[in-house]
Formats: C-alpha cells, sequence, structure tokens
C-alpha cells in the first residue's frame, strides 16, 4: 500500500516536468578565478513559480557590487544584486525569498568576476525549484466571486447553491429570465424578492400581448435598487419598448404608475454588481387598449395638442426649424405632414425630423472661387462655409461666410442667397515705369508695366485690352474683318517679336466671340471712313487666361466719370514711331507717352480726311488727347489709354479710351482722337453678363 503511494506521488510529480537542481559559480567550491562569468535561465510551467534559495554566498565585497556580483532577474526586471559575504540565516531570512518568479514566468541569473581577487573566495551555491502557486491565497485578482478551488497548475471557481457559472468562469449569477408572453396580467419581481438579490444578475423577463393593447406596469412602492451618492445606477432597472429604451430606474423611488408602455412589447431588464444588500423591486403588469402618444417624432410639435390620441385621430407634425421630414428616404421642402393614430397605437405615417441639408453650394468649376477647409465640409441647417479666392489676382465680391437656411439655401450674412464672385483685381501693375526712351515720342515699356496691353497682329495690327481673365476690349474698325474664331491675341510681352519664340512664356489668346458694338456702321474701307463713332468691340476667348504679374486686366471707368482738360493720362502701343533718323517705322517693343485731355473746342477742330477732303465726325462718345511731340499712331488702334498718368503709388488705372482714329503721324499734330469709354460701360457689362449666362 506504501509503495503504490510512493508511485502516485512521484507519477504526479512528473507529469508535468518538475524544474529542480543546483545553480553555482564557476569553480565552486574551492574558488573562482578573475573575469569568470555565468550566464543561467529556467522558466516555470503555467500555475507554477520558480524560487531560488541561496545556501552559501562568499564574493568579493564592493560598493554596489560593482565588482564581483551575482545578479537575479525575474522576468529580464532586476530583482537582486548579491556581492560580499552572508551567512545562511541570513539568506534564508533576508535574501530567499525574493528570489521568486511570476506565475509561469522565468528567472534568469548572472555572475561575473573582474580581474582582481586579493583574497580567494569561493563563491555562492543555490537550490532552484517550481511549486505549485496557490491563485486562490496568493492572487487577489483571481476574479472567482464566490468561491476558488486550488489544484496544481491552475485553479476553477464555483457557486452557492441557485448560482451558476457565467460565460466567463469566474462570476457567479442566478438564472432570471423569464418569458411572459400571452398573459394580459400577472406579477414579477427581482430574484429573491423580498429577500436581498442575487449579485451579478443580468435578469431580462419579455411581456407580449396582442398588437392592439399596451402593456401597463403598477409598481410597488417598497423598491430599492442600490445607487451612487451621487445619484448614478449602481444596479439598475430598464424597461425596453419599441420606440425605445426608458430608464435606467434605481434608489427608493419606484417609477410612477401606472407606467404606459405605449407597446405591446415590452422586455424588463435588471442587472446588479457584485455587491449589496438592496430589496430590489416588485411590479404587477395589466394591458389597456392602445393610445398613441403625444410625440410623433422628436424634433417636432403636433397640432392639436393631447396628452394621448385615440384611433382614428388625426394630427398635423411641424417639424421644428431647420429640420423636414423624411418622406421614404426624400426630404421635401414643406416642413409638415398630417398623421393618423392607428389601433396599434402607432401614427401612420411617421417621418423622421431630419436637419435641413443645402448640398455642396453650385460654384464654378474653375477652381478660382474656393472652399475653405473643402475636406470637412458641413452642410446642415446652421452649418457655415467659407469662401476665398486662390488667386492674388483676385478680390472676393459679396460676402465670405454663408449660413445653411431653414429654407435649404447657403445664405450671407446679408440676406443674399446667390454665390459671391471671384473678381479679378484690375488697373494694379506690379512694376512700375523707371526708364525712358523714343508710340510717338513714347517711352519702351518694361515688363509688367503695362499688364493689360495686348497685341493683335492679324487681320492687321492692333491693340487691345484685358478687363477680365475672359475678355478684351478693342477698337471695332480693328477687329471688323476678322472672324469671330480667328483672332489671335498675345500678352505678357513687350517684344512682339518674341511670339514667334517657342521657348518664351508669351500668353497666347485665341477668340470665341468678336461683339462690334452695334451703333458702329460697318463695312466702310478705312481710307474712306470719316467717322468713328461708336469704334468699340468686346473679344471672348475660347477659355480663361492664368493672371499673373505680366498679365492683369484694366480697370473700366465709372458711367460719367469727370475726364478734365489737360488731366494727364497714358497711351500705349506697338505702332508707328519715329526713329532716331526721322522716319516712322513700326516698333517692335511696347511703347507708352503721357499726354493731356485736349479741350472740347479743340477736339471738334477736326481735320479733313486726307484721301475724300471730308472733314471727320467728331461725337460725344469720343475725345481727343496728346502732347508735344508725343501721340498714338497708326497701328495703335485698340490699344489703352488709361487714367490717371502711370506713376508709383497712383492705381488703380481705369481705360477711358480706347486709340481710334486720328491725322496722319508724319503731319505732326500730336492730336489723336478716342473711344470714350465711360459712355460703353454699361454696353460692356450687360454684354458679358448675358453671354456667361448663355
Amino acid at each position: 500500500m506504501l509503495r503504490s503511494s510512493l508511485l502516485l506521488l512521484l507519477l504526479s510529480r512528473s507529469a508535468y516536468s518538475m524544474l529542480l537542481g543546483w545553480v553555482e559559480s564557476p569553480g565552486y567550491p574551492t574558488g573562482y578565478l578573475p573575469h569568470a562569468s555565468l550566464n543561467w535561465s529556467r522558466c516555470a510551467p503555467k500555475g507554477h513559480t520558480l524560487s531560488i534559495k541561496l545556501i552559501h554566498l562568499d564574493l568579493e565585497d564592493s560598493q554596489d557590487c560593482e565588482n564581483d556580483a551575482v545578479k537575479v532577474f525575474s522576468n529580464g526586471n532586476l530583482i537582486s544584486a548579491l556581492c560580499g559575504k552572508r551567512e545562511f540565516e541570513e539568506l534564508q531570512s533576508n535574501v530567499n525569498p525574493s528570489l521568486l518568479s511570476l506565475p509561469g514566468g522565468c528567472l534568469s541569473l548572472t555572475f561575473h568576476s573582474d580581474y582582481s581577487n586579493a583574497k580567494r573566495h569561493t563563491g555562492f551555491r543555490g537550490f532552484y525549484t517550481d511549486q505549485d502557486f496557490d491563485e486562490c491565497v496568493d492572487d487577489p485578482d483571481n476574479k472567482c466571486t464566490q468561491f476558488c478551488h486550488n489544484y496544481i497548475g491552475g485553479y476553477h471557481c464555483s457557486c452557492r447553491h441557485g448560482y451558476h457559472l457565467g460565460v466567463d468562469k469566474h462570476t457567479c449569477t442566478v438564472s432570471c429570465a423569464k418569458d411572459l408572453s400571452g398573459l394580459n396580467r400577472g406579477d414579477l419581481s427581482s430574484p429573491s424578492w423580498p429577500a436581498s438579490y442575487a449579485e451579478n444578475a443580468n435578469c431580462e423577463y419579455t411581456l407580449s400581448v396582442e398588437a392592439t393593447l399596451q402593456l401597463e406596469l403598477h409598481f410597488s412602492e417598497d423598491f430599492d435598487v442600490e445607487q451612487s451618492p451621487d445619484g448614478q445606477c449602481i444596479d439598475a432597472l430598464t424597461i425596453e419598448t419599441h420606440s425605445g429604451t426608458l430608464g435606467p430606474f434605481c434608489g427608493h423611488m419606484p417609477p410612477s404608475s401606472p407606467f404606459l408602455t405605449h407597446s405591446h412589447h415590452v422586455k424588463i431588464r435588471f442587472t446588479t454588481d457584485g455587491f449589496g444588500t438592496n430589496k430590489g423591486f416588485s411590479l404587477h403588469f395589466m394591458t389597456r387598449g392602445k393610445v398613441c402618444p403625444a410625440v410623433v417624432t422628436s424634433d417636432s410639435t403636433v397640432t392639436p395638442q393631447q396628452t394621448d390620441y385615440r384611433p382614428g385621430e388625426t394630427v398635423t407634425v411641424t417639424c421644428d426649424l431647420g429640420r423636414v421630414p423624411n418622406t421614404q428616404g426624400t426630404k421635401t421642402l414643406s416642413s409638415q405632414y398630417v398623421t393618423v393614430c392607428q389601433n396599434t397605437g402607432v401614427w401612420t405615417p411617421n417621418y423622421n425630423c431630419e436637419p435641413v441639408d443645402c448640398g455642396v453650394p453650385d460654384i464654378p468649376e474653375d477652381g478660382i472661387l474656393q472652399l475653405v477647409d473643402s475636406d470637412n465640409l458641413y452642410h446642415q441647417y446652421e452649418d457655415q462655409i467659407q469662401f476665398n479666392c486662390s488667386s492674388k489676382y483676385y478680390t472676393l465680391e459679396g460676402d465670405d461666410t454663408y449660413t445653411c437656411s431653414a429654407s435649404g439655401e447657403w445664405v450671407s450674412g446679408g440676406g443674399k442667397t446667390e454665390m459671391p464672385k471671384c473678381i479679378e483685381v484690375c488697373g494694379k501693375p506690379e512694376s512700375y515705369q523707371t526708364s525712358s526712351a523714343r508710340i510717338l515720342g513714347g517711352k519702351n515699356a518694361k515688363m509688367g508695366e503695362i499688364p493689360w496691353h495686348l497685341l493683335i497682329k492679324e487681320p492687321s495690327r492692333g491693340g487691345a485690352s484685358l478687363i477680365n481673365d475672359r475678355w478684351a476690349v478693342t477698337a471695332a474698325h480693328v477687329v471688323e474683318t476678322a472672324e469671330e474664331t480667328s483672332l489671335r491675341l498675345y500678352g505678357g510681352l513687350i517684344n512682339g517679336r518674341t511670339i514667334s519664340n517657342r521657348l518664351s512664356d508669351v500668353v497666347v489668346m485665341d477668340s470665341e466671340r468678336i461683339i462690334i458694338h452695334p451703333g458702329y456702321i460697318r463695312g466702310i474701307p478705312l481710307v474712306d471712313r470719316t467717322d468713328f463713332d461708336n469704334d468699340i468691340a468686346l473679344i471672348r476667348f475660347t477659355s480663361r487666361v492664368t493672371l499673373g504679374p505680366k498679365l492683369l486686366p484694366v480697370c473700366l471707368p465709372e458711367v460719367n466719370m469727370d475726364m478734365l482738360e489737360n488731366e494727364q493720362g497714358t497711351v500705349s502701343g506697338w505702332g508707328v514711331t519715329e526713329s532716331r533718323t526721322g522716319s516712322f517705322v513700326t516698333s517692335a517693343l511696347l511703347k507708352y507717352a503721357h499726354i493731356g485731355i485736349y479741350s472740347l473746342t479743340e477736339c471738334q477742330n477736326t481735320p479733313n480726311k486726307p484721301t475724300t477732303t471730308k472733314r471727320m465726325t467728331f461725337t460725344n462718345n469720343m475725345f481727343c488727347a496728346g502732347a508735344n511731340g508725343k501721340d498714338s499712331c497708326q497701328k495703335d488702334s485698340g490699344g489703352p489709354f488709361v487714367l490717371p498718368m502711370l506713376a508709383e503709388g497712383r492705381e488703380p488705372y481705369y481705360l477711358s479710351g480706347i486709340v481710334s482714329w486720328g491725322p496722319p503721324c508724319q503731319e505732326r499734330q500730336y492730336k489723336g482722337y478716342y473711344t470714350k469709354v465711360q459712355n460703353y460701360v454699361d454696353w460692356i457689362k450687360e454684354t458679358i453678363d448675358t453671354i456667361e449666362k448663355s
């Protein structure tokens, strides 16, 4: 009998490959040599710990054990560093109790000696072994809520009578789920009522009756569900219906009775923690005919208002401001709908009142007008969006902030629903003239000084002025023989010869439309024309041009802008100029001259047409200007005359005139006639607006 007991003991001890043995310093017990070392490591099986019990320690002593030392680690963390000489009793009482691994963890030991050992030290020796870890006694986090039972290599939990282990195998709970479907009346209560309810309970009671009835709950006054001092529910009672969850309820005040659920299907849940001695609850349930609740849907009001409604009664639902009913996935513009109370206690139809959605605002696709932070765009009621312009060569016209209104439209702070616009910054060159040279008597322009001046080479040489990123204005007689889509203009240059250089950054603009003023008389050859009234035309490009320091628009003048006698302005062009030898040649470079506006009397004194000897016509749509030795000349036609005179700090500049006609330059009368642009501003804006909207 004794042999069999010993055999069973040996079998049980060897079933998990028990760890045991000695660990000692090199050369023990005769002594270790200089520069000796040892690395040792063992790991305990699951549910076990590993310990080392030193029976001898004799090492060279040093401060912080920096010379010779034995160090012990648990899962890589240092738990002891030893040196010097310790007696067995001291090792047993002060050292060995700490040389213990975590459950299922590892112990490692290192030993090293330095280069010197004045006295021969014998070293150390210890015995290591593993032992079962008692989780029930030594592990306060074993999570057994009632009973804990230890066994070699592990532990298990168990419960008192009436409880069972939950799915986590640690928590003891009770079986308190009840399905009382089909009963029109009855009673239910918390587990063990009226005694203290069970710990860690998760009870679910199901009540279900006919669809035309609603369940009515009557709670007893003796209500006792654990509540924290700050009013939070520690244990809780909740009531789930088709319309949502009611509760949680706790404390000593039961829900008001009768408690109308407005539902024929109810789930009552009761949850508890692992502590407390509260009694719980008791209730009686019964049924009554269904009525419809006073609230049809959230975020709305109803008319007429009552505490409840009987089957067949109708109400009008009005969604709160900024919300609209979602009718079968479609949000209507109306905020109201009519609904009928059904005998099942539900409203039909029943639409959710959802926030008005203004959608993404409709802005041009050219990328100039852009939304700030467009990746985080919100567009429901009262959300706000902000606009800016993508380039410094544009300025925002209108409010920059819009709000999603209750009507589903984006509205600015000023009450406008029209989106803002990015308007070209006009008449503000980034370069200014600083040098001079010999238009007739003019100076060579520098790049960017007159960035609105465009060159036309075919069918006849002339100029045009950029007035926005899609339109230019010129003289009608320059383009009256051109096909609408055949005209090519050049910008961002001062040397007309560079247009043939593929490597230059000249901007090429092709025409899409040419609109000649309807008051201009067409079809008269220039050599015979004596009337240049309404000599103005608009050119629309095939695409927008990219604005920059070399290409910028000039401003249109205000209607009825005063033009004063002797007021100085600037005219520019690639037309005929006088060479140093006195001959007249076409200029390759853009030139400009500062000239003054002549008096009305002087302008009315028009010259005769050399080819016909007829007197030239002067109208109120013209003015004339010039200066001693300075004038516009042939091939400058269509180019700009701007006010004020170009000079730093005087911007913005306005297109006050268009080079139109004048006496032959060879006569050196220095008096040119210009189309008065202020008389055509309304026509320009209306024409552009009509075409852009078409």
